[in-house]
């Protein structure tokens, strides 16, 4: 199969993943970059940034006006990201890859045991599958982690963003549920605006630091069959409840880390 239909493939389902699940997207894009398209690990992370920064404009304006996003939530979670970010991104090259890649495996199968739990959890919850509750009239987040809980959570994440080159949303959406208490379709549009601004912060750092090039052969389509699922992806959203996309997102997350973790043993 050519280079040019492995990247439009691989685009389109990283895409629908982003759209759908409000993450996913990073987390798949780097695995199919280095195993499926011959891309080196520190050209991925950094390509990897590049899709996700697009898709994920373009999911949120698909999710933007739907009552989806708690945006100062989103904003306080991803402001507390920004330093990790640029400095996890700064020190990323000088990690060894298979610490990289376990550190990464690891955080999936976490990420997906706590959205099972939140699965079991919201059953039976009145109102999960809708909007969710809006920001409170204070101005602070209406998630019941406060703001201390949501800049101790971004925090973490901007250092996760920064360290694999992931957006992070497979990591907001489950603290955004786990943690912040958000029904899960305010999560998925809510972790969109802590993606974007993580990819933008640990892309620009990478850049700057680095200096690494990208290969148009790749990047252009990918990133271009990417932003066509991901304004699909949020039609999907729409058809599925809440329970069924955490089930989803979780399956997606284990499935990545064991592939990743035997790849590295073998």
């Amino acid at each position: 199969m050519s280079v040019l239909i492995l990247a439009l493939l691989c685009g389109a389902v990283v895409g629908v993943a982003l759209g759908a699940l409000g993450g996913g997207g990073g987390v798949l894009a780097v695995p199919a970059l280095v195993y499926l398209l011959g891309v080196s690990p520190a050209e991925a992370g950094t390509t990897s940034l590049v899709i996700v920064t697009a898709t994920s404009v373009t999911a949120l304006a698909r999710h933007s006006g739907t009552g989806t996003i708690a945006w100062r939530t989103g904003l306080l979670f991803a402001a507390a990201g920004v330093l990790p970010a640029a400095g996890m991104s700064a020190l990323a090259h000088r990690i060894p890859q298979p610490v990289l890649t376990c550190a990464f495996a690891a955080l999936a199968a976490l990420a997906a045991a706590a959205m099972l739990r939140g699965t079991r959890a919201a059953r039976g919850v009145p109102g999960e599958g809708a909007a969710g509750a809006a920001d409170g009239p204070s101005g602070r987040p209406a998630a019941r982690g406060g703001p201390l809980g949501t800049v101790a959570a971004g925090a973490g994440l901007g250092a996760v963003t920064g360290l694999l080159g992931v957006g992070g949303g497979f990591l907001a959406v489950p603290a955004l549920v786990s943690v912040l208490r958000l029904p899960m379709r305010r999560a998925v549009g809510t972790s969109l605006v802590v993606v974007l601004i993580n990819s933008l912060v640990s892309l620009a750092t990478r850049l700057t630091v680095t200096g690494v090039s990208l290969d148009p052969a790749v990047f252009g389509p990918f990133v271009g069959a990417a932003v066509l699922g991901a304004w699909d992806g949020r039609r999907l959203a729409a058809r599925l409840s809440g329970a069924a996309l955490q089930r989803a997102f979780a399956v997606l997350l284990l499935a990545v880390a064991a592939f990743m973790l035997v790849d590295l043993l073998v």
